[in-house]
């Protein structure tokens, strides 16, 4: 089954009409996609926009995801592996989930929600580079798409 492209653009157009003040990244280990995601939405969200990521199994965040964003001058130094029960999930307004491979968590709420099927960069085997490369093309999609939301 073919995807239509102007999917993703009806899906950006309703999350830019409900505005919402807290945004949340959600997958299983919050230790890559989520974590990234968290970093650049900091960065390019308006003022006010609160921004969160949680995992339904939290790992550790991994080192990958500090360097890449580090490169692209954000600082994710602070951000840490969390679960969604720390997160404040009342206030929640958007939950987007970064799954692909894996059973993404449910999130409860009357809220916006976008699913962005990405390859987790953590799965990655390879030599040190060959991850290095997956965190970045992470980044690099997730920049895109972030983007368009704000």
């Amino acid at each position: 089954m073919t995807q239509d492209p102007r999917d993703g653009e009806k899906e950006t157009e309703m999350f830019r009409r409900r505005r919402p003040s807290h945004i949340l990244f959600l997958c299983v280990a919050n230790s890559a996609r989520s974590q990234l995601a968290e970093g650049i939405a900091r960065h390019f969200a308006p003022t006010g926009v609160r921004i969160s990521s949680a995992g339904s199994h939290p790992g550790r965040i991994r080192p990958e995801t500090i360097a890449v964003l580090a490169e692209i001058g954000i600082d994710a130094s602070g951000q840490y592996s969390k679960g969604v029960e720390e997160i404040e999930t009342e206030s929640v307004e958007a939950v987007i989930t970064l799954c692909a491979e894996e059973v993404c968590p449910m999130f409860p709420g009357d809220i916006v929600r976008l699913h962005w099927a990405l390859p987790d960069p953590a799965a990655t085997i390879g030599k040190p580079e060959e991850i290095l490369s997956a965190f970045r093309k992470t980044r690099d999609q997730l920049i895109r798409r972030i983007t368009r939301l704000f």
